[in-house]
């Protein structure tokens, strides 16, 4: 089969296009026949082998050499104990540890995929997975006329979590580059700020901070919440998180706040509430390009140089 493979570390050129072995299904896993993925900033920060948490299971070379990990397709073959799929179903899912999805097929733990909405294309529904669920986890809290602030809120979970907020009835303001402001304003986001012309840990304090790129100081952080609120990131330099768990974590109990790290539970529960909510249209899928196979590198790039207006998908043909 072909795949999108890399063996070391490095810029969007150590991608390559390679025909390697179709893999088999084990115990409790699904082989995808992959129709496509989407691109997930982890997808290029396990590429770059940057931030250093990206290396975690290959310090020196990458563990797993075929990115990709939010993948809709139909399932071609089941391992031993797959009670709950077989061949010809259509499922997507997000198979963050294994990944895989850059690739013509791709297994995975049958308890990371759901059944796919009819209502939903293959694009449409591989879009979900790990922004959905971010988007999801990040916005609990985001009630009628509390202030929300999201630092990336014009890449893929952003664009989930403002309508997310909106819907809630909260005050949203958007972080991002110039390039995304419009787009944000689209998305429902009462106010919008260049990050690269202000510091939006100097404007009026939040209730809630949702940073999807976190590389500030933990005190900048804890000066942009007002008594009681909460910041929570995902993604971001290693050395920011670390000071977010260790400095932040204890600053913010001593100043009536909390900051903390997003977690995110992998699996349909996880995923399957915002589906729903694009099924129904209260929440809309924002694809900003689809590329094929054989362009997986640019799509790496566009998402990873902040260039995308929402979601990624390489589309296999």
């Amino acid at each position: 089969m072909k795949a999108a493979v890399y063996d070391r570390y490095g810029s969007p050129e150590v991608l390559r296009i390679d025909d390697v072995p179709m893999p088999t299904p084990a115990s409790r896993q699904v082989l995808i026949k992959v129709a496509a993925t989407s691109v997930n900033l982890s997808d290029w920060e396990c590429l770059r082998g940057s931030p250093l948490y990206a290396r975690i299971g290959g310090l020196r070379s990458p563990a797993r050499h075929i990115l990709g990990s939010d993948i809709a397709g139909v399932v071609e073959d089941v391992g031993a104990g797959v009670t709950r799929f077989r061949p010809g179903d259509e499922v997507y899912g997000d198979n963050l540890t294994l990944k895989g999805g850059f690739a013509e097929y791709a297994v995975v733990h049958e308890s990371l995929v759901a059944a796919k909405p009819a209502e939903l294309t293959f694009a449409q529904a591989s879009a979900i997975p790990q922004a959905g669920a971010i988007a999801l986890r990040g916005t609990a809290g985001a009630t009628a006329g509390r202030r929300l602030l999201l630092n990336g809120g014009g890449g893929g979970s952003g664009s989930f979590a403002i309508q997310l907020a909106k819907g809630m009835g909260a005050h949203v303001t958007g972080v991002d580059n110039a390039g995304k402001l419009d787009f944000m304003r689209s998305l429902g986001a009462d106010e919008v700020v260049d990050y690269q012309r202000e510091d939006f840990t100097r404007l009026e304090p939040y209730d809630l901070i949702l940073d999807l790129v976190a590389h500030r100081s933990v005190f900048a952080y804890r000066r942009a919440l007002v008594r009681g609120g909460q910041y929570h990131c995902v993604g971001g330099s290693a050395a920011a998180l670390l000071r977010v768990l260790t400095v932040g974590s204890m600053l913010g109990r001593l100043t009536g706040r909390r900051l903390g790290v997003l977690t995110v539970r992998q699996g349909p529960a996880a995923f399957a509430p915002i589906a729903d909510r694009c099924v129904s249209g209260d929440i809309k899928i924002h694809i900003d390009r689809t590329f094929r196979l054989e362009d997986v590198a640019e799509a790496l790039a566009h998402v990873g140089e902040g260039r995308a207006l929402g979601k990624v998908v390489v589309e296999m043909r």
